[in-house]
């Protein structure tokens, strides 16, 4: 009995949970007003993502001034991106290119994605105006790396 609950025990570990961000990190990205290109908060957006099978909805957020979004964790080259600001309103698609680099993090979270070289475009605009890029890198989730211009 003593050997079964001691089973139990090991089976469970600090290594089989990714809460101290361990994981793949987010894109940070944040809004600019089109005409004084200053930081501003956006009412309403809606965000989809591609995640190459088919667009993913993330929902809809209000009153934020940046969003936490993931990107896609294969061997793609990039990532399709689609913003709304109203439901009304067309929609905005932006692809954020980059590469990615593994790294071994333990045996229950296994391997985490670092971006590098990461650039947005801006294939739809509407409402979106313009992409700017910010941090060209994704180690954590604290530095902004897409700026978008409403």
């Amino acid at each position: 009995m003593l050997c079964l609950v001691g089973m139990f025990y090991s089976c469970g570990s600090d290594d089989d949970i990714c809460e101290s961000g361990e994981g793949t990190p987010r894109m940070k990205i944040a809004f600019r007003s089109v005409d004084s290109n200053k930081e501003k908060t956006v009412d309403s957006l809606s965000v989809a993502v591609d995640y190459g099978s088919g667009k993913v909805d993330l929902g809809w957020q209000t009153k934020i001034d940046s969003r936490l979004i993931p990107l896609r964790v294969d061997d793609s080259p990039y990532t399709d991106i689609y913003f709304k600001t109203s439901t009304k309103s067309k929609v905005s698609q932006v692809r954020v290119k980059y590469t990615t680099q593994a790294t071994y993090v333990s045996p229950g979270c296994g391997a985490k994605k670092t971006y590098d070289n990461v650039s947005g475009e801006l294939i739809t605009s509407d409402p979106i105006q313009k992409v700017e890029n910010g941090q060209n890198q994704i180690l954590n989730e604290d530095k902004t790396n897409l700026y978008l211009v409403l």
